[in-house]
């Protein structure tokens, strides 16, 4: 969700477009939590990778040993320690560089204005794009689908992409909605938050989309090493995660779409907040089912420490988010679509 702030912030510049202008300071405040998340990756991985990630273990490469795996084998060369690191560290290092640079460029056109700094946005903006349409597929390659050694799929990196930008684009209205209510952004209108909501609305349908098209893919095939992901899922460990597998359609999918379907929901406050929480929560138990399975397996739970994680991590991105609003106007004082953003209508 921090790293989506800036592929918001990127498509916008790329698109020229004018109607985020008012509230950007929003999405420009999220890829703040960076270095934080970065940080709890690779300690969790030094520490406990081991425990978490079966392509750690060394006798799997040993041809003729107990353990000898041919299928993981094959993957050696892209699954290792030392280039799984490396990949963690410079995902972390290029996206949060290339948003300071982004967020630079914009406190300074806030001083001296003018377009030279819109345009310069414009040109890392579409950099950011090129770098994160390949580093989002690997980096949930990475960090999610290496959990399940074994498995594959051609969609995930966009399945994770498309849940990454619709929890995103969720915290983005939610705080915008969260900021009016509290006096703040007045100048953001009807219209604006008629278009969040219409944003939240596609592309929870997309992440369906792309949910659905990986899911029937691997149904019609029946290959036992795809159908395997989903028989853990279903069936597997007791089949404890078969409710969070629903669960996870139903928030991400069928409450925001119904919430969302008329035209005034998607502009009013109350809804929008019950339809952006529904996707926050969902898309923790999309990744939940994503992740636990082939990580503790039998012994998993929901209980305290879940879900007492989950609020720590939500506080500490909540406060980042609140930090990084006070450091600049909420309204930039010299973007040069601010007009157009601050007459944005339609009615």
């Amino acid at each position: 969700m921090s790293v989506v702030g800036m592929f918001f912030l990127s498509y916008n510049y790329l698109a020229q477009a004018g109607w985020s202008a008012v509230f950007k300071r929003v999405p420009e405040a999220l890829p703040a939590f960076l270095p934080v998340t970065g940080a709890v990756l690779i300690i969790t991985f030094l520490l406990g990778g081991h425990d978490l990630f079966h392509w750690t273990h060394e006798g799997l490469y040993e041809v003729g040993g107990p353990e000898y795996d041919k299928i993981i084998a094959g993957k050696h060369g892209y699954l290792n320690t030392p280039f799984f690191l490396g990949r963690l560290v410079i995902y972390f290092v290029v996206w949060y560089l290339m948003w300071k640079k982004l967020r630079s460029l914009s406190l300074q056109e806030d001083e001296i204005g003018g377009t030279e700094f819109y345009e310069k946005s414009i040109r890392l903006g579409t950099a950011f794009l090129v770098v994160f349409g390949v580093t989002s597929s690997t980096s949930a390659w990475d960090f999610v689908m290496s959990i399940d050694t074994h498995w594959f799929s051609t969609m995930f990196g966009w399945y994770t992409l498309a849940s990454w930008h619709v929890a995103g684009l969720a915290v983005i209205t939610l705080t915008i909605v969260t900021l009016r209510e509290k006096g703040y952004l007045r100048a953001v209108n009807s219209s604006h938050l008629r278009d969040l909501g219409k944003f939240v609305f596609a592309f929870s349908i997309f992440w369906t989309y792309v949910w659905f098209a990986q899911f029937l893919l691997i149904y019609y095939a029946n290959l036992p090493e795809e159908t395997i992901y989903f028989i853990e899922r279903f069936r597997g460990h007791g089949g404890f995660f078969k409710a969070p597998f629903f669960i996870t359609l139903f928030l991400n999918f069928f409450f925001p779409f119904l919430v969302l379907m008329t035209r005034d929901a998607k502009f009013t406050h109350s809804i929008l907040k019950v339809a952006c929480w529904s996707v926050i929560v969902g898309h923790w138990f999309d990744f939940y089912t994503n992740i636990m399975p082939g990580t503790v397996g039998a012994s998993a739970e929901l209980g305290p420490l879940e879900w007492g994680f989950f609020l720590i991590f939500l506080s500490a991105f909540a406060y980042s988010i609140a930090n990084q609003l006070t450091k600049a106007n909420l309204i930039p004082r010299n973007h040069p679509m601010l007009e157009e953003s601050l007459h944005h209508d339609i009615a």
